[in-house]
This record gives C-alpha cells, sequence and structure tokens, in this order.
C-alpha cells in the first residue's frame, strides 16, 4: 500500500478525532522529517515503534487504509480479527479464502507491510493493554480472555511491545472494578454515530426472550464457547465510543466476543467516505445529509439472523418477531438466571433441523425452508460467511428450497455485515423511490449498496 506522506501529515497536524475515532495525541506534532506513516499498528512495531503512552492509538475504531486493500486481504483482516489465528494456522486461512498461505502472506505484506501472524499478533497484545487498564481482571484471566495459550508468551510481549510488564501497566492506570466474568469495554468509533436510527431499527425486530431493545440501551443473551451470557451496549455521550458490558461464566476467549459486537454495531465504518460517495446521487444526498452517521446493523449470530429473515418472508415485521418468539421459547436454552426480560439463548442449527415446528404459527412451505436451511449449517454445507462476496453468497442461498434473492440479500447484509448487500426487489425500498429501476440505480452506489437501502428505509419513517 502507498500512503500519501503528505495527505497523513496533513491529517495528523489537523487533529480531526474523524481520522481516528478517539481523542487525538496532546503531545506537540513533530516535525514532517521526523515522521514516518505505516498502514498498520502491526507494520510499525515490527519496524521497532511502541504505541504511545498517551493516546492511545491501539483504541481507533479500525484502520481505515484497510479499506484500500484487495478483497482477499479485508476479507482476511475480518477473519483474523473474529479469532480466525487464536485456534488455527495461516495455511487454514488461506484455504478459508481459496487461496494459498504462501500468497496470502504476500498479499499481507504487499498491502499491511506485516505478515497475518504478525496482525493477529497485535491484535491480542493491543486487547490485552485494554483489558490490563480497563479491568481488575487477573493476569493469567487477561492472557487466555486475549487469546494467548501462554501466559509466558503474553508477559514476554507485553514488555516487548509497550516497554513495561503487565503489573507496571496497570499500576499506571485508573482500573475499572469487575468481576472475573464481568467485562467492561469501550468500543471506539469515527464519528458522526446515528444511534437513534440503530436502535429503532433493532428495537423494531428485537426477538422475544433473545433481545432487549430501548432506546438508550441494547441487551441480549450470548452462548461462547458452551458459556451462557448477556451482553449490553450503550453510548456514551459527548464520547466517540459505546460502552459494553459483558456478563459471562467464562471469559476466555472474550476477544472474538469484542470483535463480534464492534460490527453488529459497525463501528468500523468510516461514514465520510461512505456519506461522499451516495450524496453523488441527487435522490440519495438529502436522505444522507438527514442522516448522517447511519451504521449497517449486523447480527450477533449469522443463523439466527437468517432464521428472523425466513420467518419474514411475505408476513409483517411484528408477525415475524411473534413467531420467533414462540420458537425461542419452545426450542431455546433458558438462562440460569433470566433479567430484563431476557430468558433463553436462540436454538442452535442442530437444535432446529431435528424439531418438530409444528404449532407455531408456520405455513408448510415456511417449515421446510426452515428445516433445510438448518441441516445444511448443521452438517457444514452451508457456511455463513461470503469469502468470494456477496453475489456467490446469494447463489449458495437461493440454492435451498424457499430462499429467493430477496432472502440472500437481506441476510448477506444484516447477517454478514456485508456492506454491498442489495435486496432489490424489496417493497419498502420501491415505495421510498416509486418509478425507479432500483436494480440498475444502485450500480452507482457500489460498494455500499447496503447503506442505500439503510437510508431509503429509514427515509419511510418521514
Amino acid at each position: 500500500m502507498n500512503l500519501d506522506t503528505d495527505i497523513c501529515y496533513r491529517a495528523v497536524k489537523s487533529r480531526d478525532h474523524r481520522f481516528d475515532g478517539r481523542p487525538v495525541c496532546p503531545a506537540v506534532t513533530p516535525l514532517l522529517k521526523n515522521v514516518a506513516f505505516y498502514p498498520c499498528a502491526a507494520a510499525a512495531e515490527k519496524a521497532g515503534f511502541r504505541p504511545c503512552k498517551r493516546c492511545r492509538p491501539e483504541t481507533s475504531p479500525g484502520t481505515p487504509a484497510w479499506l484500500g486493500t484487495s478483497t482477499t486481504v479485508s476479507r482476511a483482516l475480518r477473519y483474523i480479527s473474529e479469532g480466525a489465528l487464536d485456534d488455527g494456522s495461516v495455511k487454514d486461512l488461506a484455504l478459508r479464502l481459496g487461496v494459498g498461505s504462501r500468497h496470502l502472506t504476500r498479499l499481507f505484506k504487499n498491502h499491511l507491510g506485516a505478515t497475518p501472524i504478525a496482525v493477529a499478533q497485535t491484535r491480542r497484545v493491543h486487547f490485552a493493554r485494554n483489558l490490563i487498564e480497563q479491568t481488575s481482571l487477573s493476569m493469567a484471566r487477561v492472557a487466555l480472555a486475549s487469546g494467548f495459550g501462554s501466559v509466558k508468551r503474553f508477559n514476554v510481549l507485553i514488555k516487548q511491545v509497550f516497554g513495561a510488564t503487565p503489573t507496571q501497566l496497570r499500576q499506571r492506570a485508573k482500573t475499572v472494578s469487575a468481576s472475573e466474568n464481568t467485562l467492561v469495554y469501550r468500543l471506539a468509533y469515527r464519528p458522526p454515530f446515528d444511534w437513534p436510527s440503530l436502535i429503532s431499527f433493532l428495537e423494531g425486530r428485537a426477538i422475544p426472550g433473545v433481545e432487549h431493545v430501548t432506546p438508550e440501551a441494547y441487551r441480549r443473551t450470548i452462548s461462547v464457547n458452551g458459556a451462557a451470557g448477556i451482553i449490553e451496549v450503550a453510548p456514551v455521550a459527548g464520547r466517540d465510543h459505546l460502552m459494553m458490558k459483558v456478563s459471562l461464566s467464562d471469559l476466555d476467549g472474550v476477544i472474538g466476543l469484542v470483535s463480534r459486537v464492534r460490527r453488529m454495531f459497525d463501528c468500523g465504518a468510516d461514514p465520510e467516505v461512505i456519506a461522499g460517495h451516495l450524496s453523488t446521487d441527487p435522490l440519495l444526498a438529502p436522505l444522507v445529509k438527514r442522516r448522517p452517521g447511519l451504521r449497517l446493523p449486523t447480527a450477533w449470530d449469522p443463523f439466527e439472523m437468517t432464521i428472523r429473515a425466513i420467518l419474514g418472508q411475505q408476513i409483517s415485521v411484528k408477525g415475524a418477531t411473534t413467531i420467533a418468539g414462540r420458537l425461542v421459547e419452545r426450542l431455546g436454552t433458558a438462562l440460569d438466571t433470566p433479567r430484563d426480560g431476557l430468558t433463553h439463548i436462540f436454538p442452535a442449527p442442530g437444535v432446529l433441523a431435528a424439531a418438530d415446528l409444528a404449532g407455531l404459527g408456520l405455513t408448510t412451505k415456511r417449515t421446510e425452508t426452515v428445516k433445510a436451511f438448518s441441516v445444511a449449517v448443521a452438517d457444514g454445507r452451508l457456511v455463513l460467511d461470503a469469502p468470494l462476496g456477496v453475489e456467490d453468497f446469494a447463489a449458495r442461498m437461493v440454492a435451498l428450497p424457499g430462499i429467493g434473492p430477496w432472502t440472500a440479500q437481506y441476510v448477506a447484509m444484516r447477517a454478514l455485515g456485508e456492506p454491498d448487500g442489495f435486496p432489490a426487489s424489496d417493497l419498502g425500498l420501491k415505495h421510498a423511490l416509486p418509478g425507479v429501476d432500483l436494480a440498475t440505480r444502485a450500480e452507482n452506489w457500489r460498494p455500499w449498496r447496503s447503506y442505500a437501502a439503510l437510508h431509503l428505509w429509514t427515509s419511510l419513517n418521514d
């Protein structure tokens, strides 16, 4: 990746928090001749630099430069953020992407100046620092929660990257009081962030017993590595981050959970770039101006989201929500301690594949679709990701009985967080732009068609 030094330096001098999504460094800006720029933190660390102890660069909401990398590298980065290299190898990751491990490593070096292993290591180390300074978890628990298999390796890397031991880092910080089963964590983003629109969208589609949504916060049940718990996410007034609270019976490996929640609330988006592109269309420009910072609400669990989408085919949102609630009550796993209307974990694919769905209010055809989809996911024939892009994923989805293009594109948007999904046949979209050939017009909105769809849906509320 070729970085324009002059542009990068102007961004540093501006001290504009839109470039990094957090308070910019308060230190005196160095002269250009004393500055070097790198595509990512891993590349800078490889060159011998350590993270600043004042401005906390590791808390930034993602690297905008990654948006310009190849599709393969971008998807690899997403998989790494979700823990692909915590337990797996680069070879496994490459196979998942359909390329060779040497080629993947070469792409990473060309685009990011660092190997996949180095990127994953930087992710773990920086996440560990946040836990050290924001929680009271023991260092052994911090190591496990951050994806380290060895406490010794954890200690060595922390000292190597930050120039201080884990204990020294904690002594310098004001920790957040937390139990061994609770994590409080900041999810940084680049402003603006349209929380009201996002939470309204989620509130209208919340599954009873699994999700509890109010204008002030989003809460839901989760299951991570067999451990049941609850997450809560809420905005923080005057700050460019959301506050996440995780209550889980076992926090080991929680680093992957944080990545999933960040994706749920689209914290890695660059709203300036998206708005700038969509505003070139005169039909979208006023909608984008009305709601700056509109985010793509993505599901915690792609399987759950897809079932919810299948239930919603050709019926109202309220009707689909009611049936989803019945499904959860009958087949979901009950929490030991219900709270705030949260009572169950959504049933797993294997459970739905073998379940009797009679009496839930589903038509025979819809029942067959739910069963066929659940079986395909349970036996591994259908993997809920899009390694080759939206269209490839949609083609695999529509091959299943009862799933058409609308469902496939909607699932790509909401379940996988794909920024370019677009259900062109959606009646709401047609109502928002009557008389417009949406499929043709939307070609001009690539690669942000999902955000265009959200703007159109949200405009119906006006």
